[in-house]
């Protein structure tokens, strides 16, 4: 690939993971997801333009409100951590590389992927994740169990953006022309 060309694509990637993390509720600075096209030339392509993937890896610690929103019942250890991402340069992420990092969460995502941030696109509704306690309320206030509420795959491109996991719950808010804004709920399987 051109080097001028996969440096753009990577640079829109680069540009869409940090609003992902920042998204998720990771502490990620405003410079590092608006970073243009030619400082991240400067940072993360060597003299002939071409990225260099090992020196775009970044990791980041989750913000209070993460903590909180994702916080375990008593007793148990949180259920978020630090988060550490790489861009590899390989078509397929090896098995050997799996066991050096358990006991973590691993997602793959594929670069053509992230060349837009599919929540910023006028069709997508906004989502926002509930805490357990914001689940718990929403449950019992329309006497609802867990099953009874319309499902969301783990798959969906915005579940994966998000990186919901089973169990967990968003609320959608859509646009309507009646109503103004009007919100459903759906549980991740």
């Amino acid at each position: 690939m051109d080097p001028e060309r996969e440096c753009s694509r990577l640079w829109r990637a680069w540009r869409t993971v940090h609003e992902m993390v920042k998204d998720r509720g990771y502490e990620i600075s405003e410079e590092e997801v608006s970073i243009t096209l030619d400082e991240f030339r400067r940072h993360y392509c060597d003299s002939e333009g071409r990225p260099q993937r090992k020196n775009m890896t970044f990791k980041a610690n989750p913000s209070e409100k993460m903590l909180k929103q994702h916080a375990a019942p008593p007793g148990q250890p949180a259920n978020v951590g630090t988060i550490w991402v790489e861009f590899s340069s390989e078509p397929n992420i090896a098995m050997k590389i799996v066991p050096t990092v358990l006991p973590a969460i691993i997602e793959v995502f594929e670069e053509a992927d992230l060349l837009v941030n599919i929540t910023k696109h006028e069709l997508v509704p906004t989502h926002h994740l509930l805490s357990r306690e914001e689940k718990r309320r929403l449950l019992e206030r329309y006497r609802l169990k867990e099953t009874q509420l319309p499902r969301i795959q783990s798959a969906d491109p915005v579940a994966r953006y998000m990186g919901l996991k089973r169990g967990m719950v968003v609320k959608i808010v859509r646009k309507s022309e009646t109503s103004g804004r009007y919100a459903s709920y759906r549980l991740c399987m």
